[in-house]
């Protein structure tokens, strides 16, 4: 069984009910969930001109391998109506892989771990929630310690109704 950690988020549509909906496929399609943080608000990284995003990270274990569950997770968000077009644009979903187990990789269609998640507070914050002791195996230091050394000033609140 291997140990995976999934960033979900969107910002058009419904986001709300999008991350619920992939939380749910994620743990049919691909794994267990185990864990799951509470929801986070930001303001858009990057292409600011857009609505603000919500995030939430699940841990999930997994028999499938890093490769194939980057594939799972693309086809989810495919299913769910994301498209493509360029950067930082808004979107229905996003399902990004930030650890799986201590594995570091760096091929063109995969980078573990993410390799901006110890720049970007919208990660490390729900992150931080559930695994605040994981430790980065390339930077060797807990998530705890990487948001506490974060220069990333984005504005990062729990997300109520």
């Amino acid at each position: 069984m291997n140990t995976a950690y999934i960033l979900t988020g969107g910002n058009m549509g419904n986001p709300l009910q999008q991350i619920a909906n992939a939380a749910a496929t994620i743990g049919s399609e691909c794994g267990s969930v185990v864990s799951v943080s509470s929801i986070y608000q930001t303001a858009a990284w990057g292409n600011k001109d857009q609505p603000d995003f919500l995030n939430q990270v699940l841990c999930i274990n997994t028999l499938l391998n890093p490769f194939k569950l980057l594939r799972k997770l693309l086809a989810i968000e495919q299913k769910m109506g994301r498209t493509r077009n360029k950067q930082n644009d808004p979107r229905i979903i996003d399902l990004d892989i930030l650890f799986y187990n201590d594995l570091i990789i760096d091929t063109p269609s995969l980078q573990l771990p993410h390799p901006r998640l110890h720049l970007r507070r919208f990660v490390l914050v729900p992150l931080a929630e559930i695994a605040p002791q994981l430790q980065h195996p390339i930077l060797q230091k807990p998530v705890q310690q990487l948001l506490n050394e974060c220069a990333d000033t984005l504005n990062v609140k729990k997300f109520s109704l």
